[in-house]
């Protein structure tokens, strides 16, 4: 049973007391990297924000750093005004110099453990703590975000140990009456493990995925989703749709996004695959029965 840490009221000032929000429509835009941009139901979330430029490195651990090879779609300082964030762990391809500096340090971070205390280290002043399957509620105006932790691994054992933890997450968005509208689920920087299997059993019916691919290896030691690990991963959660993310941003990277293409024509699934490239935009419709995802 999924445990709720805490339910936080979101302002809606900025709606000039007229909160309206749109539930036919939503979109996810794609920054680069794990970093993506999702617009739905009045929220506006950020994911495991990075922004540095190509060329410049990021910390990883151990004495070891990764150059990032591509340059984020858009700077930090032309986001929109976000409602909160979703980290599924510290590490500096997912939460870089730039985001220490320029972030507002009030805002919600949902994250670990280990990255809640990292950022309160940093000076960030909010971050919200999940174990797995623990989940924390968010409310604007009538419509509500659930945001559980699913399990990640973020290597085989025993090197996971020494890494940081992560978290994948399933996002709900929910009327107050209790229908839900879309789910969401990010994996995180994980490889695919026998506790995978469990989301799909208490989260079913996923409308979108975001896979973090690429195929990370450090000393030989593959640490993220391949593409063969990606589809093993669409078929486990069986999402209505996959977004690949993750896949050619930083050095560490040695699985191409060819490679998740080639296995996902070999199983048949590409009807189900949306490809973004950065500085792209998947729109999508929500039919008003809720949870049906739609193409736009």
């Amino acid at each position: 049973m999924e445990k709720t840490v805490k339910k936080i009221i979101l302002s809606t000032s900025s709606h000039n007391n007229q909160f309206a929000p749109n539930l036919d429509n939503g979109s996810i835009f794609f920054v680069g990297n794990a970093t993506v941009l999702i617009r739905y139901a009045g929220f506006t979330i950020l994911t495991d924000p990075t922004f540095i430029h190509m060329h410049e490195k990021v910390h990883l651990g151990y004495g070891l750093h990764s150059t990032r090879l591509t340059n984020p779609a858009i700077d930090i300082e032309d986001l929109p005004p976000l409602d909160l964030i979703v980290l599924s762990h510290f590490h500096g391809d997912h939460f870089d110099q730039v985001a220490v500096r320029e972030l507002d340090k009030s805002l919600p971070i949902v994250t670990t453990s280990h990255a809640t205390e990292e950022l309160s280290l940093r000076g960030f002043s909010n971050p919200q703590k999940l174990d797995t399957w623990e989940n924390i509620s968010f409310a604007k105006g009538d419509i509500q975000l659930n945001i559980a932790a699913t399990p990640g691994r973020h290597g085989p054992l025993p090197m996971s140990i020494f890494l940081p933890q992560v978290m994948g997450s399933i996002l709900d968005f929910q009327t107050k009456d209790g229908r839900r509208l879309l789910r969401l689920y990010i994996t995180g920087d994980t490889l695919v493990f026998d506790d995978i299997k469990e989301i799909p059993k208490r989260y079913s019916d996923i409308d979108v995925a975001l896979l973090h691919l690429g195929g990370t290896t450090v000393m030989g030691i593959m640490l993220t989703m391949d593409g063969k690990e990606g589809v093993e991963m669409f078929k486990i959660t069986n999402p209505k749709k996959a977004i690949p993310i993750h896949y050619n941003d930083y050095d560490v990277f040695k699985s191409k996004l060819e490679d998740f293409q080639i296995q996902i024509r070999e199983a048949g699934l590409e009807d189900r695959i949306h490809y973004l490239m950065h500085g792209e935009t998947y729109n999508f419709e929500v039919s008003s029965k809720g949870s049906k995802w739609l193409d736009k």
